[in-house]
């Protein structure tokens, strides 16, 4: 795995809640940090299918931007992909809108998001099947250039994006000094583009909806007025990914519907949207109140309960009952497909592998160990790294940190000034920050993006999230909302790129 207007000066206590502008560091710029020449080349796009005759000349170019404190010290140098639509003559055009699109993470570059969904180049996928060489790339009919000029964005640590020597990577590697982060480095790709007065907009997967939310209000802070953001494989509020929560095992109950339909297992002969909108009703009308009483709960109601619940996730009931009705993803992923001695994915739970044997029974490893991950990462970094060698020119290092989770991700900060609360919070929501952007910025758009099988970042938790911000039918407005037959990594899906790009069109369209 955005924000809003300029504040108002007078409003001090919310500045107060603000990250400081200089959070960074003060120690000078390390002139021994070198980063490869930036490489650009004249490329064009060709639509097939529903773009058909679609033509597009761009420019694309790898690139650093300086990250620097207000001081002047270097704080970092992170790794840009930028695509730029241009004319015949070769010329930019400033009122075009420009999207800042990444991953999430923490600890992942942005390859995924570009080559495997938005960018103007795509590797060809093959439904939930491992992908084989050859690695086939081609022009993606559902890139978002079509709507947009377009920069990909690798966080600092991850990639090619790399953190200044002498740098305090525990006010980088955190909720607030991320977003502090790439606000600067979106601010100096504006000025050094000359775009300040296009139509900028947020792109963020799984931890990047984070990022995007808190960017939401720290951008508009900075005077960066956001048209639009785009969260996929949302999730907003930390609590939910903890086990024993209610809210995660609220979140995980209609993803594991989904899943336990799409084996065959539970919901026969229902529509898939059918079936998703049951299992989301019953679980705030029946699961939610039993999981609140605890011990509390009747045993014949939670007999009933268990019952319902192996109706809809395929487990037995006995199964169910003993876990007091709350299965965690690992114990469904190890049990929904047993008897076919397999395992389900989890960013894409209709993903599945082999079971690992007895021995291998550490539940750390088995969470990291995930078929839908495992079938195309390694495809998309391959082509980047071809496409940029063969085609750009571009010479970067031998070593390129698609993920770099085990020095980014288990060093990260999770706490966070939430706006408007007096201190920190060591368990993030940052619905609070994308509604304060959303009040402050009435115009801007939010599209939220999510799939029944993600079980990463799953989706009833974040229209749980969203509702519980209580925002006005006026800013409820500005929001939409879409569902696809999908799992974490929506572009994996032919049927809902091609689906996510006609709603995308049509959301960059909309006053």
């Amino acid at each position: 795995m955005a924000e809003q207007d300029a504040t108002n000066a007078a409003t001090a206590p919310q500045a107060a809640t603000r990250i400081p502008k200089d959070s960074f560091m003060t120690v000078p710029a390390d002139p021994r940090l070198e980063t490869p020449q930036s490489a650009t080349a004249r490329l064009a796009w060709d639509g097939s299918g529903a773009s058909a005759g679609e033509h597009i000349d761009y420019d694309c170019t790898a690139a650093h931007l300086d990250v620097r404190a207000d001081t002047g010290a270097l704080i970092g140098r992170m790794f840009s992909m930028t695509y730029v639509a241009v004319d015949d003559e070769g010329r930019a055009d400033a009122a075009r809108p420009v999207t800042f699109a990444y991953n999430g993470g923490p600890g992942c570059a942005s390859v995924p998001i570009n080559f495997g969904g938005i960018g103007p180049r795509r590797v060809r996928t093959d439904g939930v099947s491992h992908l084989a060489h050859p690695i086939v790339v081609e022009d993606n009919p559902c890139t978002l250039l079509c709507q947009t000029d377009l920069v990909f964005l690798d966080a600092l640590g991850t990639g090619w994006s790399s953190v200044a020597e002498g740098a305090d990577t525990s006010k980088i590697f955190g909720v607030d000094g991320d977003a502090d982060a790439f606000a600067r480095a979106i601010s100096q790709w504006l000025e050094e583009n000359g775009r300040w007065t296009s139509p900028v907009y947020l792109f963020g997967e799984s931890y990047g909806t984070v990022r995007n939310a808190v960017l939401m209000r720290l951008l508009g802070e900075r005077d960066v007025k956001l048209a639009g953001v785009t969260m996929l494989s949302a999730i907003f509020d930390w609590v939910q990914v903890q086990e024993g929560e209610d809210l995660y095992h609220l979140g995980m109950m209609p993803t594991m519907a989904a899943a336990a339909q799409f084996f065959g297992k539970a919901g026969q002969g229902v529509g898939e949207d059918e079936w998703f909108q049951r299992a989301m009703d019953w679980n705030e009308d029946v699961l939610a109140p039993a999981l609140l009483r605890g011990d509390r709960l009747d045993p014949a109601r939670e007999d009933e309960v268990a019952r319902q619940m192996g109706e809809f996730i395929g487990l037995p009931a006995e199964h169910i009952r003993r876990a007091r009705l709350r299965i965690t993803l690992d114990d469904f992923r190890r049990n929904i497909l047993a008897d076919e001695g397999k395992v389900c994915g989890r960013l894409d739970m209709r993903f599945s592998a082999d079971a690992p044997v007895a021995v291998q029974s550490s539940n750390a490893w088995f969470a990291g160990e995930d078929a839908a991950d495992d079938a195309v990462e390694s495809s998309w970094t391959s082509a980047f790294r071809r496409f940029l060698h063969d085609e750009l020119g571009y010479r970067g290092p031998a070593r390129y940190l698609s993920s770099n989770y085990e020095r980014v991700g288990v060093n990260w900060k999770w706490t966070h000034e939430e706006p408007g609360k007096d201190g920190e919070s060591f368990a993030p929501n940052v619905a609070y920050d994308i509604a304060v952007a959303m009040r402050r910025n009435p115009h801007m758009k939010l599209a939220i993006l999510g799939g029944r099988y993600d079980a990463a970042t799953t989706y009833w938790n974040v229209v749980h999230d969203m509702s519980c911000q209580f925002l006005s039918s006026e800013l409820k407005g500005q929001v939409e909302w879409h569902l696809y037959g999908c799992g974490h990594m929506a572009y994996v899906d032919v049927p809902t790129l091609e689906a996510m790009s006609r709603d995308m069109e049509a959301f960059y369209k909309r006053a």
